[in-house]
C-alpha cells in the first residue's frame, strides 16, 4: 500500500522592504524571482513599508511581470498572498523610479504594465500578511528578508503568539541596514531607530546583518541593465532604474546581498563574522559587540569573489520569467521506518494562512 506525502518544498522568502526609497529593492525584488525561476526558493510574500499605494502597485507589477496576470503572484500555483502595505511611517512621497513605470503607455495609450492597486483596500495590512505567510510555512523553511525600516516587522512581534510561531516555521532574518562592524548611520535604521532597535533585541532567531559597506563593494553594473535586459522591449526593474537617477550609473546591492545569502547561504559567496550582538545607537548607527553567546552575525565581503557574486547578480536579476510546471507529490511505501517523522502541529492564529 501506498501514500502521498508533500515533500518539503524549497525555502519560502518574505522580503519587507521600503520600495521606492532606492533602486537596490526592485533590483533585489528581480534577483529573488529569478531564483524562485530556478526552484532554489519560493517567493512566498512581500510588505512594503513605504505608505505609498505606488510602492505597492511597482511591487505586483513586478510580481506580474514573472508571473502573467494573478494578482502579487509569482505564478498560478504560487503565492496568493496580496501585497501587504504599511499604511503610516515616513517617506511617503512619490518617487521617480515608482512614477515612471506605472506611468508608461503604449502607442494605444493602455498601460504597459498591469496591476490591481487602485485603493489602500486592493492592498492586506502587511502584519497579516507577514503571519500568515509564516504559519502556511513548513518547519524551519522561511527566511524573512528585511531591506528598510524595521516598521512592519516590529509590528510582528506585537502578534501574541509571534515568539512561538516565528522560531517554528523560519530559520533565520536576514537584515539589509546599518553598517558593520560600527560607522555612520544609514537610511533604513534612520528612519524607525525604535523599530529596529526592538527587532535587533527581541527577534527569536538568529540575524544575519548586511551592512552598506557590503551593498558599496559589490555594485551592480549599470552595463548590465542595457544588454542583459535587452530581450523585454519593456521591463518594469529596467524602467525603474533609469528613473531612479541619470545613466549611466552602478547601483549599490546591500538587498540583493542579503537576498543572496537568503537562498545560498551554503554557497561560500560571503564570509561571516564571529557571532555577536547588534545594537542601535540612539543617532541610528549600528554597533557590532563579538560575544560567544550572541545571536547576530554580519556579513564579510571575500574579495575572491566579488566577480563572482556580481556575476550571480546579473544572471539571476536578467532572466526571463520561467514558467512553472505543478508540483507533485512524493509518492513513498508506507512503512513506518522509512516514513519522515510527523512535523510538530502549527500554533493556532487569529487568522488563516494562505497556502503556498
Amino acid at each position: 500500500m501506498q501514500r502521498g506525502l508533500q515533500a518539503t518544498p524549497p525555502v519560502g522568502i518574505i522580503f519587507d522592504c521600503d520600495l521606492g526609497n532606492d533602486i537596490d529593492d526592485a533590483l533585489a525584488l528581480a534577483l529573488l524571482y529569478g531564483l524562485d525561476g530556478k526552484m532554489e526558493c519560493r517567493v512566498v510574500a512581500t510588505t512594503i513599508s513605504k505608505p505609498n499605494l505606488n510602492a505597492a502597485a511597482l511591487s505586483e507589477v513586478i510580481g506580474r511581470f514573472y508571473a502573467g496576470t494573478v494578482s502579487a503572484a509569482f505564478n498560478a500555483g504560487g503565492r496568493t498572498l496580496p501585497v501587504g502595505l504599511a499604511t503610516e511611517g515616513k517617506q511617503r512621497e512619490d518617487t521617480p523610479m515608482l512614477t515612471a513605470p506605472l506611468a508608461r503607455r503604449t502607442a494605444d495609450a493602455k498601460p504597459v504594465y498591469n496591476h490591481g492597486i487602485e485603493k489602500i483596500t486592493d492592498t492586506a495590512d502587511p502584519i497579516n500578511v507577514l503571519r500568515n505567510a509564516l504559519s502556511a510555512q513548513h518547519p524551519k523553511n522561511a527566511v524573512l528578508v528585511l531591506a528598510g525600516p524595521a516598521s512592519n516587522v516590529v509590528e510582528l512581534l506585537r502578534y501574541p503568539a509571534s515568539l512561538q510561531l516565528i522560531p517554528e516555521k523560519s530559520r533565520l532574518l536576514v537584515i539589509a541596514a546599518g553598517k558593520y562592524p560600527d560607522g555612520k548611520a544609514e537610511p533604513g535604521i534612520q528612519s524607525d531607530i525604535e523599530a529596529a532597535r526592538r527587532v535587533f533585541a527581541e527577534w527569536p532567531t538568529p540575524i544575519v546583518a548586511v551592512g552598506s559597506e557590503v551593498g558599496e563593494a559589490i555594485a551592480f553594473p549599470a552595463a548590465s541593465i542595457e544588454a542583459d535586459f535587452a530581450w523585454s522591449e519593456a521591463h518594469p526593474v529596467v524602467d525603474a532604474y533609469r528613473a531612479f537617477k541619470p545613466m549611466p550609473y552602478d547601483a549599490t546591492t546591500a538587498p540583493m546581498a542579503a537576498v543572496l545569502y537568503a537562498v545560498r547561504s551554503n554557497a561560500g559567496l560571503f564570509s561571516l563574522s564571529e557571532p555577536g550582538t547588534i545594537t542601535v545607537l540612539d543617532d541610528g548607527r549600528t554597533k557590532f559587540t563579538p560575544s560567544p553567546t550572541g545571536n547576530h552575525r554580519y556579513l564579510i565581503v571575500d574579495p575572491s569573489q566579488i566577480s563572482k557574486i556580481q556575476e550571480s547578480y546579473v544572471q539571476l536579476a536578467s532572466a526571463k520569467p520561467v514558467p512553472r510546471a505543478p508540483r507533485r507529490r512524493l509518492v513513498v511505501e508506507e512503512n513506518p521506518r522509512d516514513l519522515p517523522p510527523a512535523p510538530p502541529a502549527a500554533k493556532p492564529s487569529s487568522g488563516p494562512a494562505q497556502p503556498r
